[in-house]
Protein backbone atom coordinates (compact mmCIF):
# COMPACT_ATOMS: atom_id res chain seq x y z
CA UNK A 1 0.00 0.00 0.00
CA UNK A 2 1.55 3.35 -1.16
CA UNK A 3 2.02 5.65 1.63
CA UNK A 4 0.18 9.40 0.62
CA UNK A 5 1.35 11.25 3.64
CA UNK A 6 1.96 14.32 2.14
CA UNK A 7 5.38 16.06 2.87
CA UNK A 8 6.44 19.42 3.50
CA UNK A 9 9.73 20.89 2.32
CA UNK A 10 10.82 24.04 4.19
CA UNK A 11 13.06 26.31 1.68
CA UNK A 12 14.71 29.29 2.23
CA UNK A 13 12.80 32.28 0.58
CA UNK A 14 14.13 33.81 -2.91
CA UNK A 15 16.29 36.84 -2.56
CA UNK A 16 13.37 38.97 -4.29
CA UNK A 17 10.38 37.25 -2.33
CA UNK A 18 9.01 40.11 0.40
CA UNK A 19 6.17 37.88 1.71
CA UNK A 20 5.71 35.01 0.60
CA UNK A 21 1.60 35.59 0.00
CA UNK A 22 1.03 31.73 -0.82
CA UNK A 23 2.60 30.38 2.64
CA UNK A 24 0.51 32.63 4.37
CA UNK A 25 -2.44 31.71 2.70
CA UNK A 26 -1.73 27.68 3.53
CA UNK A 27 -1.50 28.81 7.35
CA UNK A 28 -4.60 31.41 7.19
CA UNK A 29 -6.27 28.37 9.87
CA UNK A 30 -3.39 29.72 12.42
CA UNK A 31 -3.74 33.45 11.02
CA UNK A 32 -7.34 33.79 11.83
CA UNK A 33 -7.19 31.83 15.12
CA UNK A 34 -4.43 34.13 16.87
CA UNK A 35 -6.74 37.01 15.48
CA UNK A 36 -9.50 35.55 17.40
CA UNK A 37 -7.51 34.87 20.10
CA UNK A 38 -6.32 38.55 20.39
CA UNK A 39 -9.99 39.86 20.03
CA UNK A 40 -11.04 37.79 22.95
CA UNK A 41 -8.16 38.24 24.96
CA UNK A 42 -8.16 42.02 24.96
CA UNK A 43 -11.20 41.98 26.96
CA UNK A 44 -11.82 39.38 28.73
CA UNK A 45 -13.15 38.96 32.54
CA UNK A 46 -14.24 42.98 31.65
CA UNK A 47 -17.56 44.68 32.50
CA UNK A 48 -17.97 46.73 29.90
CA UNK A 49 -16.17 44.66 27.41
CA UNK A 50 -16.31 46.12 23.53
CA UNK A 51 -17.93 49.47 24.95
CA UNK A 52 -14.02 50.48 26.02
CA UNK A 53 -13.47 50.88 22.04
CA UNK A 54 -16.22 53.99 22.40
CA UNK A 55 -14.96 54.99 25.99
CA UNK A 56 -11.60 55.04 25.23
CA UNK A 57 -11.25 57.44 22.39
CA UNK A 58 -14.27 59.26 24.03
CA UNK A 59 -12.14 59.83 27.00
CA UNK A 60 -9.29 61.48 24.63
CA UNK A 61 -12.17 63.72 22.81
CA UNK A 62 -13.39 65.37 25.70
CA UNK A 63 -9.64 66.62 27.54
CA UNK A 64 -8.45 67.36 24.14
CA UNK A 65 -11.64 69.70 23.36
CA UNK A 66 -11.87 70.55 26.67
CA UNK A 67 -7.88 71.96 26.70
CA UNK A 68 -7.24 72.34 23.09
CA UNK A 69 -10.34 73.56 22.10
CA UNK A 70 -11.62 75.77 25.21
CA UNK A 71 -8.62 76.85 26.77
CA UNK A 72 -5.81 77.23 23.98
CA UNK A 73 -8.30 77.82 21.06
CA UNK A 74 -5.73 76.19 18.31
CA UNK A 75 -7.39 77.05 15.44
CA UNK A 76 -9.33 74.14 13.49
CA UNK A 77 -10.37 75.98 9.81
CA UNK A 78 -13.74 76.70 11.34
CA UNK A 79 -14.45 73.06 11.96
CA UNK A 80 -16.13 72.79 15.88
CA UNK A 81 -12.72 71.21 17.78
CA UNK A 82 -15.24 68.10 18.94
CA UNK A 83 -15.59 67.52 15.14
CA UNK A 84 -12.30 68.20 14.27
CA UNK A 85 -10.59 65.77 17.25
CA UNK A 86 -12.92 62.75 16.66
CA UNK A 87 -12.08 62.31 13.01
CA UNK A 88 -8.43 62.31 14.07
CA UNK A 89 -8.95 60.59 17.49
CA UNK A 90 -10.44 57.49 15.93
CA UNK A 91 -7.90 56.75 13.26
CA UNK A 92 -4.75 57.87 15.87
CA UNK A 93 -6.39 55.32 18.03
CA UNK A 94 -6.12 52.43 16.24
CA UNK A 95 -2.78 53.30 14.95
CA UNK A 96 -1.46 54.03 18.17
CA UNK A 97 -2.67 50.95 19.63
CA UNK A 98 -1.82 48.76 16.75
CA UNK A 99 1.55 49.90 16.80
CA UNK A 100 2.29 48.91 19.96
CA UNK A 101 0.96 45.57 19.94
CA UNK A 102 2.50 44.86 16.77
CA UNK A 103 5.88 45.64 17.94
CA UNK A 104 5.90 43.66 20.93
CA UNK A 105 4.20 40.67 18.81
CA UNK A 106 7.06 38.29 18.48
CA UNK A 107 7.94 38.83 22.46
CA UNK A 108 4.68 38.12 23.99
CA UNK A 109 4.57 34.92 21.34
CA UNK A 110 8.08 33.76 22.06
CA UNK A 111 6.60 30.52 23.28
CA UNK A 112 5.60 29.50 20.05
CA UNK A 113 8.64 30.35 18.05
CA UNK A 114 10.96 27.29 18.87
CA UNK A 115 7.81 24.48 19.11
CA UNK A 116 7.03 24.26 15.36
CA UNK A 117 6.89 26.40 12.14
CA UNK A 118 5.00 28.90 10.97
CA UNK A 119 5.34 32.25 8.65
CA UNK A 120 6.82 34.83 11.43
CA UNK A 121 5.46 37.72 9.53
CA UNK A 122 2.35 36.18 11.06
CA UNK A 123 2.73 38.04 14.53
CA UNK A 124 3.27 41.51 13.52
CA UNK A 125 0.14 41.11 11.48
CA UNK A 126 -2.25 40.03 13.77
CA UNK A 127 -2.51 42.88 15.88
CA UNK A 128 -3.04 45.20 12.52
CA UNK A 129 -6.34 42.94 11.86
CA UNK A 130 -7.45 42.37 15.47
CA UNK A 131 -7.66 46.17 16.00
CA UNK A 132 -9.89 46.78 13.08
CA UNK A 133 -12.66 45.34 15.64
CA UNK A 134 -12.32 48.09 17.83
CA UNK A 135 -11.54 50.73 14.84
CA UNK A 136 -15.39 49.80 13.79
CA UNK A 137 -16.87 49.65 16.91
CA UNK A 138 -15.62 53.69 17.69
CA UNK A 139 -17.31 54.62 14.13
CA UNK A 140 -20.32 54.27 15.97
CA UNK A 141 -19.18 57.03 18.50
CA UNK A 142 -17.96 58.79 14.89
CA UNK A 143 -20.92 58.59 13.27
CA UNK A 144 -22.63 60.20 16.60
CA UNK A 145 -20.79 63.27 16.23
CA UNK A 146 -21.26 63.90 12.69
CA UNK A 147 -24.89 63.27 12.72
CA UNK A 148 -24.95 65.33 15.22
CA UNK A 149 -23.16 68.72 13.43
CA UNK A 150 -24.99 67.23 10.11
CA UNK A 151 -21.86 66.36 7.75
CA UNK A 152 -23.62 65.46 4.71
CA UNK A 153 -21.57 62.59 2.88
CA UNK A 154 -19.38 64.35 -0.31
CA UNK A 155 -18.20 62.57 -3.40
CA UNK A 156 -14.25 62.40 -1.41
CA UNK A 157 -15.82 59.26 0.45
CA UNK A 158 -14.93 57.79 -2.31
CA UNK A 159 -11.23 57.82 -1.15
CA UNK A 160 -11.69 56.39 2.50
CA UNK A 161 -11.17 52.59 1.75
CA UNK A 162 -7.28 53.52 0.13
CA UNK A 163 -7.44 56.00 3.13
CA UNK A 164 -8.37 52.47 5.43
CA UNK A 165 -5.17 50.42 3.57
CA UNK A 166 -3.32 53.39 4.30
CA UNK A 167 -3.74 53.69 8.20
CA UNK A 168 -3.63 49.73 8.08
CA UNK A 169 0.10 50.11 6.37
CA UNK A 170 1.22 52.42 8.59
CA UNK A 171 1.10 50.35 12.29
CA UNK A 172 2.02 47.21 9.50
CA UNK A 173 5.45 48.64 8.51
CA UNK A 174 6.79 50.15 11.80
CA UNK A 175 5.24 46.68 13.56
CA UNK A 176 7.56 44.59 11.10
CA UNK A 177 10.46 47.19 11.70
CA UNK A 178 10.22 47.56 15.92
CA UNK A 179 9.22 43.56 16.64
CA UNK A 180 12.20 42.44 14.59
CA UNK A 181 14.43 44.61 16.63
CA UNK A 182 12.60 44.31 19.68
CA UNK A 183 14.21 40.46 19.54
CA UNK A 184 17.88 41.63 20.19
CA UNK A 185 17.21 45.15 21.63
CA UNK A 186 14.34 44.62 24.78
CA UNK A 187 14.46 48.60 24.99
CA UNK A 188 11.77 48.73 22.27
CA UNK A 189 9.65 47.76 25.01
CA UNK A 190 10.25 50.58 27.33
CA UNK A 191 10.58 52.91 23.76
CA UNK A 192 7.02 52.76 22.63
CA UNK A 193 5.10 54.84 24.93
CA UNK A 194 7.15 57.72 24.60
CA UNK A 195 7.60 57.07 21.00
CA UNK A 196 3.77 57.19 20.92
CA UNK A 197 3.11 60.41 23.11
CA UNK A 198 5.69 62.24 21.01
CA UNK A 199 3.78 60.70 17.86
CA UNK A 200 0.17 62.28 18.60
CA UNK A 201 2.24 65.56 18.38
CA UNK A 202 4.13 65.06 15.23
CA UNK A 203 0.72 64.67 13.36
CA UNK A 204 -2.43 67.00 12.98
CA UNK A 205 -4.73 65.32 15.91
CA UNK A 206 -4.54 68.53 18.39
CA UNK A 207 -4.00 71.07 15.48
CA UNK A 208 -4.59 72.10 11.87
CA UNK A 209 -1.62 70.80 9.27
CA UNK A 210 -2.55 74.26 7.82
CA UNK A 211 -0.82 76.09 10.87
CA UNK A 212 2.56 74.26 9.41
CA UNK A 213 4.57 77.12 7.94
CA UNK A 214 5.04 76.46 4.27
CA UNK A 215 8.62 76.27 4.19
CA UNK A 216 8.07 72.87 6.10
CA UNK A 217 4.82 71.32 4.86
CA UNK A 218 7.36 69.16 2.63
CA UNK A 219 9.13 67.41 5.57
CA UNK A 220 6.09 67.77 7.60
CA UNK A 221 4.14 65.72 4.77
CA UNK A 222 6.98 62.92 5.03
CA UNK A 223 5.10 61.44 7.97
CA UNK A 224 2.47 58.78 6.87
CA UNK A 225 0.29 59.88 9.94
CA UNK A 226 -0.26 62.87 8.72
CA UNK A 227 -1.98 61.43 5.58
CA UNK A 228 -4.03 59.47 7.24
CA UNK A 229 -5.23 62.17 9.56
CA UNK A 230 -5.41 64.86 6.46
CA UNK A 231 -7.23 62.29 4.91
CA UNK A 232 -9.96 61.33 6.92
CA UNK A 233 -10.68 65.02 7.46
CA UNK A 234 -10.97 65.90 4.13
CA UNK A 235 -12.43 62.07 3.26
CA UNK A 236 -15.16 62.12 6.01
CA UNK A 237 -15.88 65.96 6.37
CA UNK A 238 -15.94 66.92 3.06
CA UNK A 239 -13.32 69.65 3.08
CA UNK A 240 -10.39 69.80 0.13
CA UNK A 241 -8.64 67.05 -0.44
CA UNK A 242 -4.97 67.94 0.74
CA UNK A 243 -2.66 65.62 -1.48
CA UNK A 244 0.24 67.80 -0.83
CA UNK A 245 0.43 65.96 2.70
CA UNK A 246 -1.56 62.31 1.37
CA UNK A 247 0.85 60.97 -1.92
CA UNK A 248 4.36 62.08 0.15
CA UNK A 249 3.13 60.50 3.42
CA UNK A 250 1.59 56.86 1.14
CA UNK A 251 4.98 56.91 -0.62
CA UNK A 252 6.76 56.84 2.77
CA UNK A 253 3.93 54.42 4.06
CA UNK A 254 4.97 52.11 0.93
CA UNK A 255 9.05 52.31 1.99
CA UNK A 256 7.77 51.68 5.74
CA UNK A 257 6.36 48.64 4.87
CA UNK A 258 8.58 47.08 2.17
CA UNK A 259 11.63 47.74 3.66
CA UNK A 260 10.59 46.27 7.50
CA UNK A 261 9.35 43.22 5.57
CA UNK A 262 13.03 42.82 4.02
CA UNK A 263 14.51 43.35 7.20
CA UNK A 264 11.93 41.34 9.07
CA UNK A 265 12.57 38.17 6.58
CA UNK A 266 16.71 39.01 7.36
CA UNK A 267 16.32 38.56 10.54
CA UNK A 268 13.90 35.78 11.04
CA UNK A 269 16.86 33.35 10.35
CA UNK A 270 17.83 34.26 14.05
CA UNK A 271 14.91 34.80 15.52
CA UNK A 272 14.91 31.61 17.54
CA UNK A 273 18.45 31.80 18.34
CA UNK A 274 18.08 35.29 20.04
CA UNK A 275 15.06 34.97 21.65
Amino acid sequence: MTDKTPVITIKPPAKWEIIDFKELRDYRDLFFFLVWRDIKVLYAQTIMGFAWAILNPLIQIVIFSVIFGKVAKLDTDGIPYVLFSTVAIIPWAYMSEAMAKSSQSLVSGQSMLGKVYFPRLIFPITPVLAKLVDFSISLVLLLAVMLYYRITPTWNLLLLPFLVVLMMSVPAGIGFWLSALSIRFRDVKFAMPFVIRMLIYSAPILYSASSIPEGYRLLYSLNPIVAVIEGYRACLLGTEIPWEFILPGALVSIVLLISGAIYFRKMERVFVDVI
